[in-house]
Order: structure tokens, then C-alpha cells, then sequence
């Protein structure tokens, strides 16, 4: 395994080499941030679609990037890949005293109040902002910060105590945006209830162990590939979308669904 890493790290030095690749000599950390992010969800693609075979090349493009930031940082010479994976061991050894100490923890929920308890005493010992929010990163999409604001708090005992009572208010929420709409009471308005509304949903995704970025993005794909199929039918039929009615829409939605389940 060493001997491939040890390739990856040699291809981007010689890619960043003064003779090396125009393209890769002019990114920075700010212009491969997007990239990072870009590789990341096709990742998670990969995995909602259980291709193994891409989920190797996905994870193999992420590597890259981490590989590729490394680099900058040693030019720099402020870290290098070698930092990197020394830096994560060291964390996980030093999260993970049940396993690598002498403690010993019972239950995954044990493990998460333990590992939250840990990283606040780091922040602490580096006078950081002892927030355990302030673990959240906020560059996040908004679904998933939310999921992980809710993880944080509930980790700390801030919780619901029964599911129940999370599908109560969002229906509740969904009651609040109704009245806010039908009462026109301003776009502002509207846009708070309808903020509530996707807070509570992202807090029942955490609550029942369903991480709500990942699963909006197979709906995402489901409607993609609906959407897609009903207009391969509408064109069989020599029509066009936008030619059809409401009911001739939701009669091809429909079909499309039935032929497309996954």
C-alpha cells in the first residue's frame, strides 16, 4: 500500500515540478476547494448507486485532492501528506480510549457523548471556543449543518424524547407556513416557516439514523431518471412536455415510476 501512495505523492510532485503541468501549477487551496467538493458528492453518488467499481475511482479523485492540497501545504511548508495521515492517527488513537486504552464503553451512544466530551477538552486546551456547535463547519450545505447542529445538541442530552414528538412539529411547522401563505403575511415570513419546516425534517432524519443530505440526493437522482423517462414517452408519442396537459403529465409521471422504481 505504501508503494501506491508513494506513486500518488511522486505523480504530484512531478506534476507541481517547475516543468510539470501549466494546469496543475496554477491551483491553490481556494481553487481546489471546490473540486474537493465536487469529488466528495460523487462519492456519496457512488455509494447511493452501490457501484463499487466507481466508488474505487470516486474515493481514488478525493485522494487526489487531499494528495494535491498536501502538496500546496509543503510548499508552503506548513504540512505535507505525511502530516496529514499522522495528524488523523493520532486523533483517532487519542478519540478512541475504549479501544486503544484501558476504558471501556458499551454502546455507540456512549462513543458519541465520549468523542464530543474529548474534542471539547481539545478545544479548551488550544482556548478555542468551547461551543460543541463550533465543530460544525459552516461551509456545509444547509440540510447536512442542520443534521449536525441536532447531532451536537442531542449528544449533550438537548433532544426529543420520542420520535412521535419530532413528527408532531413538523406538523405543526407545516401548519405555521400554511397560515403564513394563506394569510399572506410577506416573503420574510414565509421563508422562516418554510426554514422551520426543513430544521425539524433534518432533526427526524437524525433522530431515526436517515442522514437527510444523502437520502435528498436519491430523490434527487430519482426524479432526474422519472423525469428523463417521461420525456423519452412523451417523444415516442411525437410530443413534447411543455405540448401536454396537467393530466397528460401526470399520467407519464406515473408510467415513468412504474418503470423506474429504483
Amino acid at each position: 500500500m505504501s508503494k501506491a501512495v508513494d506513486r500518488l505523492t511522486e505523480i504530484m510532485d512531478r506534476l507541481r515540478a517547475p516543468d510539470g503541468c501549466p494546469w496543475d501549477r496554477e491551483q491553490d487551496l481556494q481553487s481546489l476547494s471546490g473540486y474537493l467538493l465536487e469529488e466528495a458528492y460523487e462519492v456519496v453518488e457512488a455509494v447511493e448507486l452501490e457501484d463499487m467499481s466507481g466508488l474505487r475511482e470516486e474515493l481514488g479523485d478525493l485522494l487526489l485532492q487531499i494528495v494535491f492540497m498536501s502538496r500546496i501545504g509543503a510548499e508552503k511548508r506548513a504540512f505535507n501528506f505525511e502530516d496529514v495521515a499522522n495528524t488523523i492517527s493520532e486523533k483517532m488513537i487519542r478519540r478512541h480510549p475504549h479501544v486503544f486504552g484501558e476504558k471501556t464503553l458499551g454502546t455507540a451512544d456512549e462513543v458519541s457523548r465520549q468523542w464530543e466530551e474529548i474534542k471539547t477538552g481539545e478545544r479548551q486546551q488550544k482556548n478555542e471556543a468551547t461551543s460543541a456547535l463550533e465543530g460544525v463547519p459552516k461551509a456545509l450545505p444547509a440540510l447536512l449543518k442542520a443534521y449536525r447542529m441536532t447531532q451536537k445538541a442531542a449528544g449533550l442530552g438537548f433532544d426529543w424524547e420520542h420520535t412521535s414528538d419530532i413528527i408532531t412539529k413538523l406538523r405543526e411547522e407545516v401548519d405555521e407556513l400554511e397560515q403564513a401563505i394563506r394569510q399572506e403575511e410577506g416573503r420574510r415570513r414565509v421563508a422562516s416557516e418554510m426554514g422551520d419546516i426543513l430544521f425539524t425534517m433534518a432533526n427526524l432524519s437524525r433522530r431515526i439514523d436517515i442522514e437527510p443530505e444523502t437520502a435528498l440526493q436519491g430523490a434527487n437522482s430519482r426524479f432526474r431518471r422519472r423525469f428523463r423517462m417521461m420525456e423519452e414517452l412523451a417523444d415516442r408519442e411525437g410530443k413534447t412536455l411543455s405540448d401536454m396537459k396537467l393530466e397528460e403529465l401526470d399520467k407519464l409521471w406515473e408510467e415513468a415510476k412504474k418503470l423506474n422504481r429504483s
